[in-house]
């Protein structure tokens, strides 16, 4: 694998005011953005939050209505090619070739670039050790576990050893094994020197890969810092979880709001946050109410996604 050496602080991708529309819709309402060299970012953001109109953008594949955008310093709306030659991308879906074995998959794609055909096949037998599917270098696609097609895609993704990686929810639909092992597929490429720029529904995944995230919601960045600032700044520390019974839960909101910084009310439980759960539990119990069951937990990303976006399902 390539060592990338420039310095962390190297701008690698730059948006201001970035702009996508389709027809009358406006799916990116000029958003802001900087990721320099090395670093692991995250776009998050309910279904129709312009996500993938913001990648599909930076992928240099959908050009944008407004605002200013830029690769490695160069504008994708004239110098697409060279951008394209120096990322990566792994999209939603896999769209490999069914008809190709495993490795003919990596081989074609890299003549794709005009990689010397030693190269490429170097490069091909490289990344299947990287990724694990070395004893399928022969086998059919269509013979592949969910999980070794997404491997594979990541595999082809860094055939022309891009400097900047794009992944479009990159483990959704695996099993949790599968999952760990692209998430360490991943932290050895940030290692390396990689930019990767992710979108996920996950947000333990989120937590976990990212230094940064970008909070989207109806075209616009609500919230941005790192997983554990957004927690800090949007959340307490811990989370109360109770079930009542549904004719004692206005009791049980109109008691935790005394003390509490914020009470959720769902269909099953309520959520209290504070920063001790514990004494949120003791307040309760002081008014009189003892709940079914209860759980106390660290406030998570999930937490502030969700109080940043809304809970109501967007389709």
């Amino acid at each position: 694998m390539v060592d990338h050496t420039p310095a962390r602080d190297e701008v690698v991708l730059e948006a201001q005011g970035l702009t996508k529309r389709y027809g009358e819709r406006e799916a990116v309402r000029g958003i802001d953005f900087r990721v320099t060299r090395g670093e692991f970012v995250g776009f998050l953001g309910p279904n129709g939050a312009g996500k993938s109109s913001t990648m599909r953008m930076i992928a240099s594949t959908s050009p944008r209505s407004g605002g200013q955008l830029r690769m490695f310093g160069l504008d994708p709306a004239n110098a697409g090619a060279r951008i394209r030659a120096r990322i990566g991308v792994v999209p939603q879906n896999d769209n490999l070739d069914s008809e190709l074995t495993v490795q003919q998959n990596l081989y074609v794609y890299g003549l794709l670039f005009g990689l010397p055909r030693r190269h490429v096949r170097a490069r091909a037998a490289e990344l299947l050790e990287f990724v694990q599917l070395t004893d399928r270098a022969d086998a059919a696609v269509e013979s592949l576990s969910g999980g070794m097609k997404r491997r594979l895609t990541i595999a082809r993704a860094l055939v022309n050893q891009p400097e900047l990686m794009l992944l479009d929810e990159p483990t959704t639909g695996l099993d949790p094994q599968a999952r760990h092992l692209v998430w360490e597929r991943l932290y050895r490429l940030k290692a390396e020197g990689v930019t990767l720029v992710l979108t996920t529904h996950y947000m333990d995944e989120a937590e976990q890969l990212c230094d940064r995230l970008f909070i989207i919601d109806d075209g616009r960045v609500v919230a941005s810092g790192s997983p554990a600032a957004l927690i800090g700044e949007y959340c307490t520390r811990e989370v109360l979880e109770v079930r009542v019974p549904e004719e004692e839960r206005p009791r049980v909101v109109k008691a935790a709001s005394k003390t509490a910084a914020r009470v959720d009310e769902l269909p099953d439980r309520v959520l209290i946050y504070a920063n001790s759960g514990e004494r949120a539990l003791a307040a309760l119990r002081g008014d009189g109410l003892e709940p079914l069951n209860t759980l106390v937990r660290r406030a998570s990303l999930e937490d502030v996604f969700l109080r940043l976006t809304g809970r109501s399902l967007v389709d």
